[in-house]
């Protein structure tokens, strides 16, 4: 018995040491090891890299954060004790958290020291935290039953937004194409959305897995795609990042990266071209759907496959045929 188990516990300790000690690099993805290895052995060869966001690129989840973040304030009951009103966040405010503030701790001491202006909430029958250590308990004590909650509603939620799963195969079927994952998400909430909406196989195969957890700075800084591309061996220059916020893509513009954005209802109204977005569109099936020949050795990324900067359509392709037929039809 206890050689049946042995080989199983030689590749999870492998895997916890691996994780420890390269970044980037988490017991997550390398606990399974079959595929990630051969990918991981090609690195080499990688010449581009294709690194996704995961909140609002891979599913649409703000709205899954938003419930999970007012549970936790109902479970803890949070109360602002000048207003003695509950603790509740709005689909409009959180909109507004999510263009502004990366990371989930950083939006709530924003919301507690700039929204609330410095009065922090009453927890239960308790006290307001009152020092800076007793505010970072408190921050991690919410953030880790946020993380619960929103994990538990992403597995009965998690679906992969439209034209992704397409775009994401023919990357990780590129020997030439590194594949990742870059988040400002906690690593365990994250890798819940992975296998929920990716599957173990694909998740498998990422050649780089970065969470919060993992770096010391939040978009809009930088540091997050530029330890991925570091770990890719790639100059960022040659890399594409997915992304869906403002944040996000200042983030990816400033690790010096080309950056196509998947907007949401959160993220929709923002002027993502005059941040130098590479192409705006809905989501990855638009426009005949988004191909990994449409990111790389183009010169111009999406061309005629991406939104104008009025929100129009941006050029030709299967979208321009259809409202063709449909105009001829309405003539006819």
């Amino acid at each position: 018995a206890k050689r049946k188990y042995l080989p199983m516990l030689l590749t999870t300790f492998t895997a916890l040491a691996l994780a420890a000690l390269v970044p980037g690099m988490s017991a997550f993805s390398l606990t399974r090891a079959p595929v990630f290895g051969s990918r991981l052995s090609s690195l080499g060869a990688h010449t581009k890299g294709l690194l996704f966001d995961c909140d609002g690129v891979i599913i649409e989840t703000e709205s899954i954060h938003l419930l999970a973040y007012n549970e936790a304030w109902k479970r803890n009951g949070l109360v602002n004790p000048e207003t003695k009103e509950d603790v509740f966040w709005s689909v409009e405010y959180y909109d507004m958290l999510q263009n502004k503030v990366g990371g989930g701790k950083n939006k709530m001491r924003y919301f507690f020291d700039e929204t609330s202006g410095g009065v922090w909430p009453t927890v239960g029958s308790g006290p307001a935290p009152a020092t800076d250590d007793e505010k970072t308990a408190l921050v991690d004590k919410l953030q880790d039953m946020k993380t619960e909650i929103y994990q538990d509603m992403v597995k009965s939620e998690a679906e992969a937004r439209p034209g992704l799963l397409n775009l994401l195969d023919q990357a990780l079927n590129d020997p030439t194409c590194a594949v990742g994952v870059c988040s400002a998400a906690t690593k365990s909430a994250v890798e819940t959305v992975l296998s929920c909406a990716l599957g173990d196989e694909r998740s498998s195969k990422l050649d780089v897995f970065l969470a919060g957890d993992d770096v010391s700075a939040k978009k809009p800084d930088p540091l997050i795609y530029t330890t991925a591309c570091e770990r890719l061996g790639l100059d960022p220059s040659s890399c594409v990042v997915v992304e869906d916020s403002l944040i996000g893509l200042k983030a990816a513009k400033a690790a010096g990266c080309n950056c196509i954005i998947t907007y949401t209802d959160s993220t929709k109204q923002e002027k993502f071209y005059e941040t130098g977005a590479s192409a705006v569109m809905e989501d990855l099936s638009k426009f005949g759907g988004i191909n990994l020949t449409d990111l790389f050795d183009v010169d111009e990324v999406c061309k005629g496959k991406k939104e104008a900067a009025d929100g129009g359509a941006g050029g030709s392709g299967a979208d321009d045929e259809s409202k063709l037929r449909d105009l001829l039809m309405s003539l006819s």
